[in-house]
């Protein structure tokens, strides 16, 4: 009762924090709705109501060819009858399985990847307190050893977490402190390691190599661990965000994207351009610093926050609707 509570006020929570986006969303739909019918235009309105929320053009297009195949079999005349139509569509290219999440029942290391900046060291600070109160066995190992005070930000978030960190002095090899930290996570019996690597995209080979190195130290020292590699991206930062995980995925494998910072972000349908483009999923999701402010992605409320709550509160479109149908 007490999970469904604070889930309920985690996304009651975003879906103030996503109030830009979807203020936007909702303005130009009272437009784009209050059309007398569905033609080239009304396409056009929506296709930049999407493209200025971030969805991106790529994915843009997908949502719009496939509502356009959806009104034609449905012989649909009304552009308010495409309302929901849309927003199921985006909601269904969003979901996420729940084998997932299988990982998290399964002896892990998982490798948290990205950028400096974006919120790696808090996401990681945040998984291993919820996977400790959960009863699981945590480790976390601090394989950014470039960044001036990231082992010591590190350190204090496995304080907070309470679980161990193992880490060498900055500078020193990364690799070197995985082999010590898959070492003691096999003799705690430890169920999920979590690597917090470097955050630069210096060089891509280099970051290639380094993620590999690690990759074959766990794969020859702990072949009964499963990998599980999350991306981190920062929610405000839109496009940026998404060529960030471009350039990951061309040298690495991503199992998974971590959006941070959706709180006040203008942003906020660069979750569905990301999951869409890319084709792996949005399993967690962030909108402040405290612990508890990071859960599994949620495809319908996230939908339904963007998107004004079409399925619980009709009130806010509606209102707009006969507003500007009044000013025609």
């Amino acid at each position: 009762m007490a999970d469904e509570k604070e889930k309920k006020g985690f996304f009651k929570r975003l879906k103030e924090g996503l109030s830009k986006t979807r203020n936007s969303i909702v303005d130009s739909f009272a437009s784009v709705f209050g059309a007398s019918h569905i033609d080239d235009d009304f396409y056009e309105e929506l296709e930049e109501t999407f493209i200025m929320a971030d969805m991106g053009y790529e994915t843009t297009e997908n949502v719009i060819d496939n509502l356009k195949k959806k009104v034609k079999e449905a012989h649909i005349k009304e552009p308010l009858a495409c309302k929901e139509l849309i927003i199921n569509i985006i909601r269904d290219q969003m979901m996420v399985d729940d084998s997932a999440y299988d990982f998290e029942n399964k002896k892990t290391v998982v490798l948290v990847i990205g950028v400096n900046g974006v919120g790696k060291t808090t996401t990681i600070g945040k998984l291993a307190a919820q996977y400790r109160n959960a009863g699981k066995k945590v480790l976390i190992a601090a394989a950014d050893t470039f960044r001036a005070a990231a082992i010591d930000q590190l350190k204090t978030w496995a304080d907070r977490a309470q679980v161990d960190l193992i880490s060498h002095n900055e500078g020193a090899d990364p690799a070197a402190v995985v082999y010590d930290a898959v070492a003691a996570a096999k003799a705690r019996n430890t169920d999920i390691l979590l690597v917090d690597t470097a955050g630069r995209l210096h060089n891509k080979k280099n970051l290639m190599d380094e993620l590999a190195k690690m990759r074959r130290i766990i794969t020859r020292d702990y072949p009964d661990a499963n990998v599980e590699s999350l991306i981190v991206l920062d929610g405000t930062t839109g496009q940026n965000a998404l060529e960030q995980a471009r350039q990951f995925s061309n040298v690495t494998d991503i199992d998974g994207i971590v959006i941070t910072k959706l709180d006040g972000t203008a942003k906020g349908g660069i979750a569905i351009a990301i999951q869409a483009e890319l084709n792996v999923p949005v399993k967690f999701i962030g909108i402040g610093e405290k612990i508890n402010d990071l859960q599994r992605f949620d495809p319908s409320a996230y939908v339904n926050a963007l998107f004004a709550d079409f399925d619980e509160d009709r009130t806010e479109i509606d209102m707009l609707l006969d507003d500007y149908k009044g000013d025609m």
